[in-house]
C-alpha cells in the first residue's frame, strides 16, 4: 500500500549518483520552483503557456509528487517532475507515479544527468511503496530512446496520438504530438539491476538479424543523405505465424529532420504510427533499442511478442 512521504522523510533520503559532477536535491521551497519554471523556458523555448508553474510545482511537491534537481556550483541544470495518478485495471484502480517532465540543460546533455535524475526519482518512488512508474516522450527520437529503454529498462505497448494537441514550444510546432507511453516496473529485475548498475545484455544489430529477427521498414536514402520511411513495411509473419522478434528502423537525427525537413518528419511521423499501432495491436511489447553508430548512424526499436511487463 502507497503512502505519502512527509518532507522530513524526503529530506532524509540520500540522493545517490555515480558522479560527483552534480548534486541532487528534492526541491521544496517557492524558491526552487522559481528556478525550475526558468529552467523549462531554457530548455523547451517559445511558449510560456506551457510552462508548469511554481505554484503547480509546489502543490505536487507537497501532496505526494518529486520535484528533483540537478545543480553544478549552485546553478540548476536539470530537474525531474512527477506526481501520483491512478491506473485503472480489471481489478480497480490502482496507484502509479505519472513522470512529467524530465528536463536538461543542451550543454549538459549525454553526460549521463538524466539517468541519474531518474535513478533519484525511482529511488523516491520506491520509498513511497509504488512499483509502476509511466512517463511518455516522442518515439522518433533515438536519444530519448536510448536513455528510457536501454538504460532505464522500460518497455512499451502503449501508443498515444496527439497527446498534447497542437504543440506551440520550438521543437513540436506543427508536427503531431504522437507519444509513447512507456512502463516502467521499478521492482523489477530488469530495472532493478539496471539501477544497481549491473551488467544487463545490450545484443548489436547484426545479433538480431542472424537470429531471424526483420527490419520491417529499412531506411531509404536519397541523394542528399536524407533517411526516408519505405513505401510499404514488411508483416511481422512468417508462414501465417507472428515472428518471436522484429526491429522498426526510425531516423537516427529526427531532430534535425523536424528542424530543416518538415514533410519528412511528418511522413515519418504517421509511418511510425501506423507501424507501431499494429504491432501493439498484435501483441508486440517494445523490449530493447539499438544505435548503431557508423556512417551513416542507424536506430532500431526491439519489439518482442508475448512479454508484457518484463
Amino acid at each position: 500500500m502507497s503512502h505519502h512521504l512527509c518532507e522530513s522523510e524526503l529530506s532524509g533520503i540520500e540522493l545517490t549518483s555515480e558522479s560527483q559532477r552534480w548534486e541532487l536535491r528534492v526541491l521544496q521551497t517557492p524558491e526552487e520552483m522559481r528556478t525550475v519554471e526558468e529552467l523549462q523556458r531554457q530548455v523547451w523555448p517559445g511558449s510560456e503557456t506551457d510552462v508548469v508553474p511554481t505554484h503547480l510545482l509546489l502543490t505536487a511537491a507537497h501532496n505526494g509528487g518529486v520535484v528533483v534537481g540537478a545543480f553544478v556550483e549552485g546553478q540548476l541544470v536539470g530537474f525531474v517532475f512527477g506526481f501520483p495518478g491512478l491506473e485503472f485495471t480489471p481489478d480497480g484502480p490502482r496507484p502509479k507515479h505519472c513522470s512529467h517532465m524530465l528536463g536538461v540543460l543542451p550543454e549538459y546533455r549525454d553526460q549521463g544527468l538524466g539517468f541519474a535524475l531518474k535513478r533519484a526519482q525511482w529511488q523516491i518512488v520506491r520509498h513511497q511503496g509504488l512499483e509502476h512508474v509511466t512517463w511518455t516522450y516522442d518515439p522518433l527520437l533515438s536519444r530519448n530512446a536510448h536513455l528510457n529503454i536501454t538504460k532505464l529498462g522500460a518497455v512499451c505497448n502503449t501508443y498515444l496520438r496527439e497527446v498534447y494537441g497542437q504543440m506551440r514550444d520550438g521543437l513540436n510546432v506543427g508536427l503531431p504530438s504522437d507519444r509513447f507511453q512507456v512502463d516502467w516496473w521499478i521492482n523489477s529485475r530488469r530495472v532493478v539491476d539496471r539501477m544497481e548498475g549491473k551488467p544487463y545484455p545490450r545484443l548489436p544489430l547484426s545479433h538480431y538479424l542472424k537470429s531471424g529477427a526483420p527490419v520491417l521498414n529499412p531506411v531509404e536514402w536519397d541523394d542528399e543523405g536524407w533517411p526516408h520511411p519505405p513505401a510499404s513495411s514488411q508483416a511481422a509473419m512468417e508462414d501465417g505465424h507472428p515472428l518471436p522478434t522484429v526491429l522498426v528502423e526510425i531516423p537516427a537525427d529526427f531532430l534535425t529532420i523536424k528542424a530543416t525537413q518538415p514533410d519528412l518528419a511528418l511522413a515519418w511521423r504517421f509511418h511510425t504510427r501506423a507501424l507501431f499501432e499494429e504491432l501493439f495491436a498484435n501483441g508486440y511489447v517494445v523490449t530493447e533499442f539499438i544505435h548503431e553508430s557508423g556512417r551513416p548512424p542507424r536506430s532500431f526499436y526491439v519489439l518482442t511478442r508475448d512479454t508484457r511487463g518484463a
